[in-house]
């Protein structure tokens, strides 16, 4: 019972009483009348039941993010909205940075996502995923064929597997996304070459983010550096709008010849996340409705950064402070 007691921060995280008290917006209700469920608990080797009246603690959906969803309008964010991006961005770096440190063979990425849920409590943040339309994680680890939303489990991870670890964490009213893809122990040159083209593909596109380009334009040159080492660009998944909400406008497709609506202006805030496959960019997703796979089979990357258009250009909010902003792949190369 000690431990429990103890513990109790953890289990107020899993509960959903944490998203009430930060005013977590996935928390609003998707049907108009109440339900009653239980929800069965283990904290620390003790069964504790949990009484929930309310159904949008299971909805896991956004209100908020419902409303807004189908529009094309880009919210231009204040000074103050401005630094609230920068203090939760700040935060999600820390968080995965933390994440990186757990990165080598026979670690499970259920152990990596434990470790990522505390380090969110720990800086009286909100673990974005967690409940996201049920998703049942704090953050994504997608291994080897995996292009995202891969639901951390207990298979330890082996020497050659590629992992990508995506991290979304909501403070003070803001959602702040990034994700980096690591080597696990040594991998082959396939994959370093993977790896690396898809970096490459981020920050090129990063690079060309100023006012006046019209966000479409991003695809194009992501594309066209993929293509130039024989790689695929994920369509079914792209980047998208951040800021009091979790995704909302802009869409922000990462291959050529899409049709995104938009211009950037100052005051815009968005991710760019490209998915970059060795074989084809058809994917497919799993029975659990949320792991998606290239149907092939072969192996995908990705990597992202959360960025503010500024007047001249733009600041990568997300931006490692440690190595001068390098990916932590590039230690390992």
């Amino acid at each position: 019972m000690h431990d429990c007691l103890r513990n109790l921060r953890v289990f107020f995280m899993f509960s959903g009483m944490f998203q009430r008290q930060l005013g977590h917006p996935q928390t609003a209700p998707q049907k108009s009348k109440y339900v009653d469920s239980k929800m069965l608990l283990w904290v620390d080797g003790c069964l504790c039941i949990l009484l929930l009246t309310n159904s949008s603690l299971l909805a896991g959906m956004s209100e908020s993010e419902q409303t807004m969803k189908g529009t094309s309008q880009i919210k231009i964010l204040n000074a103050e909205e401005i630094e609230g991006m920068r203090v939760v961005c700040k935060l999600a770096r820390e968080v995965l940075d933390i994440a990186a440190l757990m990165v080598k063979p026979g670690v499970t990425t259920e152990e990596i996502d434990h470790a990522v849920h505390l380090a969110c409590t720990a800086r009286n943040c909100y673990p974005s995923p967690l409940n996201y339309y049920n998703f049942p994680k704090s953050c994504c680890t997608s291994v080897n064929e995996v292009i995202c939303h891969g639901i951390p489990d207990r298979r330890p991870l082996q020497d050659e597997d590629i992992l990508n670890i995506d991290i979304t964490v909501y403070h003070n009213g803001y959602h702040g996304d990034l994700n980096e893809t690591f080597f696990v122990g040594e991998v082959d040159e396939g994959a370093k070459r993977l790896v690396q083209t898809t970096y490459e593909c981020l920050m090129q596109a990063i690079d060309s983010v100023k006012p006046g380009i019209r966000y479409r334009e991003l695809g194009n040159i992501i594309q066209k550096h993929a293509q130039a080492s024989s790689f695929s660009v994920v369509r079914s998944y792209c980047g998208h709008g951040i800021h009091k909400l979790f995704h909302t406008a802009p869409n922000v497709p990462h291959y050529a010849k899409n049709k995104a609506v938009g211009v950037m202006k100052p005051g815009h805030v968005f991710t760019i996340e490209p998915m970059i496959c060795e074989g084809g960019w058809q994917d497919e997703t799993w029975p659990d409705g949320w792991t998606a796979v290239t149907r092939d089979g072969k192996r995908s990357a990705q990597f992202e950064h959360t960025l503010l258009v500024t007047e001249t250009g733009c600041e990568i909010l997300t931006r490692r402070l440690e190595d001068n902003g390098r990916a932590h792949f590039l230690s390992q190369m």
